[in-house]
């Protein structure tokens, strides 16, 4: 029997964003005017979608429905056991169990669906829009997201693969005695590491070697332990979100993640969280996001992005909007948001488009990056809040930079 559903969104809202539309004072309409349709189709995700817009790419030529679109760029990394930031190969919990988030929104039926803490089911993208397409709800987590999946005919895979077994391997070794139950950035009584002076080469040159032994104990391969090891001292935060625009003016956004490496099992952020991770309008834009996902909850990223395109903001203004209520929570504190990424994505319905950051990168020299396709494929750095480079949480001592241009790191 058929399970009917209601449209997650309900009625359209009855106007939208204008083009840089000034408000006159006495104007307390909160919509603006309505926005022109892109000419053309216009893909936008996280860098680590770049080789597969192309695949979605053509789908929305063809006349394909843009969820579709943005499913099959994302499940290309979902599918690809060599990234280890979504779906198979994605670095597990403390447990060594991988647990997948996702979400999605599809704009011309202003429906949705998410689920969270999955194992043995790669593309939890899809299962995401399997909860939308076959459940009267929203979101499924845990193991009875992975049963649903299973009961959908998603088969049941191991999605710990060796390569991430070893590196978690590698990290239990060399993290005995840290893990993630201190207390977080948010804590009152948190504070930064105290400054010891200079780091100590020496000490941290014993450290990387050991890091080395520890890593071909493990069988970790020559060519990837220097990896490895940044991802056990600084655990990435690994996602991938798409919007997807056709010619037509329908738009549909997902986000799908294994989220932080090493976390505490059972631990969900912001990808799978309708208008945190994803946050798509019909008549408005879409966004999505890539980053702490803890903060970007407390803000609700995407949905406030979106909101304030709606209000006439320009996507590059939206986005740094919801930057700055990050920064906010922490009084604009750097010693505490250098422990803070976030990277936003966002895609209005006239085709504009923008890529905002917290800061200028990870690491010197790589900024982050958002990939577009609309027509012609690219990469464009995205524009920060703060110059500079985040640190990873938990907090490390610095590497001395002599180290880090040595082959062993």
């Amino acid at each position: 029997m058929a399970i009917s559903r209601r449209g997650f969104l309900g009625t359209a809202v009855l106007g939208s964003v204008g083009l840089g539309l000034q408000r006159k004072p006495s104007d307390s309409s909160p919509e603006a005017a309505p926005l022109k349709t892109a000419r053309k189709p216009v893909l936008i995700c996280a860098a680590n979608g770049f080789r597969y817009l192309d695949e979605g790419y053509q789908l929305l030529s063809q006349g394909h429905d843009t969820l579709e679109a943005a499913l099959r760029v994302v499940r290309g990394p979902e599918d690809d056991p060599n990234d280890d930031s979504v779906g198979l190969g994605g670095l597990p919990n403390e447990e060594g169990v991988v647990e997948l988030d996702s979400c999605c929104m599809h704009g011309p039926t202003r429906r949705a669906g998410a689920v969270g803490g999955v194992h043995d089911i790669k593309n939890v993208s899809l299962l995401a829009r399997a909860v939308m397409e076959h459940t009267g709800h929203v979101m499924l987590v845990g193991d009875n997201a992975t049963k649903f999946g299973l009961e959908m005919g998603f088969p049941r895979e191991n999605l710990l693969t060796e390569r991430s077994r070893k590196v978690w391997i590698l990290w239990k070794e060399f993290n005995s005695d840290r893990d993630w139950w201190g207390p977080g950035l948010a804590d009152p009584h948190w504070h930064a590491p105290t400054p010891q002076g200079k780091p100590d080469a020496e000490r941290w040159r014993q450290a990387l070697d050991r890091l080395q032994e520890l890593a071909a104990a493990a069988g970790i391969a020559p060519e990837f332990r220097r990896a490895a090891i940044q991802r056990v001292l600084y655990p990435p935060t690994g996602t991938i979100h798409c919007s997807a625009l056709n010619e037509k003016g329908e738009m549909s956004g997902t986000t799908t993640t294994s989220g932080l490496a090493w976390k505490v099992p059972g631990r969900v952020g912001d990808s799978p969280i309708i208008g945190a991770g994803c946050y798509t309008d019909q008549d408005v834009g879409s966004a999505g996001a890539t980053g702490s996902g803890e903060e970007n909850i407390k803000v609700c990223g995407a949905h406030t992005i979106v909101e304030n395109m709606r209000r006439g903001m320009t996507p590059h203004d939206a986005g740094m909007d919801a930057l700055q209520r990050i920064a906010r929570n922490y009084n604009n504190d750097k010693s505490r948001l250098e422990y803070v990424d976030m990277t936003y994505y966002i895609l209005r319905k006239d085709g504009a488009y923008a890529g905002v950051s917290l800061w200028t990168g990870y690491e010197p020299g790589k900024p982050h990056k958002i990939a577009i396709h609309d027509g012609s494929k690219r990469l464009e750095q995205c524009t920060p809040l703060f110059e500079g480079v985040s640190q990873e949480w938990p907090p490390m001592p610095d590497i001395p930079a002599e180290l880090r241009q040595q082959s062993a790191w």
